[in-house]
């Protein structure tokens, strides 16, 4: 029944602190946010209906996984070449002649093929790695 699945609720989260999971009131069913007690300065989780409360057994209240497949590539965009903050040199571009570039680390590196350099064009937006 959904009440039993409310009461066991809890008990899922206590596998580990990096999970978070939504949690219910045992009475009304209705989802508990997170709170904090200021007398106690712990964090508890309430209904805001019926105004039950309970411990929370792990701090996380909120998380967010991000995950790329193997495949896809991080996306530079065109306008890079005008951010004052990424560091210039003086590569050649192949398309268009140009003597200077933008650099940065690519994020898309693997063990194998070890660390990869981005460069885009200032005047083009040619995009190379090396």
């Amino acid at each position: 029944s959904f009440a039993m699945a409310a009461q066991t609720q809890p008990q899922a989260a206590t596998q580990g602190h990096d999970k978070s999971t939504m949690r219910f009131c045992s009475e009304c069913n209705n989802m508990l946010f997170p709170r904090e007690d200021k007398e106690t300065r712990k964090l508890k989780y309430a209904c805001r209906f019926c105004r039950v409360e309970e411990d929370a057994d792990s701090y996380c209240v909120y998380r967010n996984v991000i995950s790329h497949a193997a495949d896809e590539k991080t996306t530079v965009l065109h306008d890079v070449a005008a951010d004052p903050t990424l560091p210039r040199t003086s590569r050649r571009c192949d398309q268009c002649g140009n003597n200077e570039a933008v650099f940065f680390q690519s994020q898309n590196w693997t063990v194998e093929a070890g660390m990869v350099i981005s460069f885009v064009c200032t005047k083009c937006g040619n995009k190379w790695t090396e």
